[in-house]
């Protein structure tokens, strides 16, 4: 489940970590994360109760198959960013340095990518994978655009049409 990704994420700890500050085990924490176990609400509201955080709902349109595509893309571009953060980000300033200039009428989109890519790595991360309506749009003029190899675009593209039908 994505969400308890994420939760770790933000907390900056890792699955043993939060299943031992949430008095459970770190088998289940994998369980939750992979899907094959669904933790209740109250488990949620637990989990992040034992870092420090509140369960917070949104509700916010269903992603559209291009907006599920382009998160698809940036789970990928997020796995990079870990892996090799200041060579990733350093990257995406200077593309992001090229958008600016070839196109001026997205500069409050361009402004808001500059301030992203000041934050830490996992707060970066958690804005470019968040479902909300502002960072689909962020997801739209992604200054890490070019950082995919075609090879890597094109499983991803493969992987995401099998599991997108329905």
């Amino acid at each position: 489940m994505e969400v308890i990704r994420r939760l770790r994420f933000q907390a900056g700890v890792t699955q043993q970590e939060l299943a031992s500050k949430a008095g459970t085990s770190q088998p289940t924490i994998a369980l939750y994360e992979s899907g094959a176990k669904s933790p209740t609400f109250s488990t949620l509201k637990k989990l992040a109760a034992s870092v420090d955080l509140d369960l917070i709902i949104h509700f916010t349109p269903k992603l559209t198959r291009e907006d599920q595509r382009s998160l698809a893309y940036h789970q990928a571009i997020a796995k990079k960013i870990q892996k090799n953060p200041e060579i990733t980000i350093e990257r995406a300033r200077n593309t992001l340095k090229r958008m600016s200039q070839k196109n001026p009428y997205a500069k409050a989109l361009f402004n808001k990518w500059k301030q992203w890519l000041t934050l830490s790595v996992e707060e970066l991360i958690q804005r470019i994978l968040d479902p909300g309506i502002e960072a689909r749009n962020m997801r739209q003029v992604s200054p890490f655009a070019g950082l995919l190899s075609p090879k890597e675009r094109m499983q991803i593209l493969k992987r995401f049409r099998k599991e997108y039908q329905l």
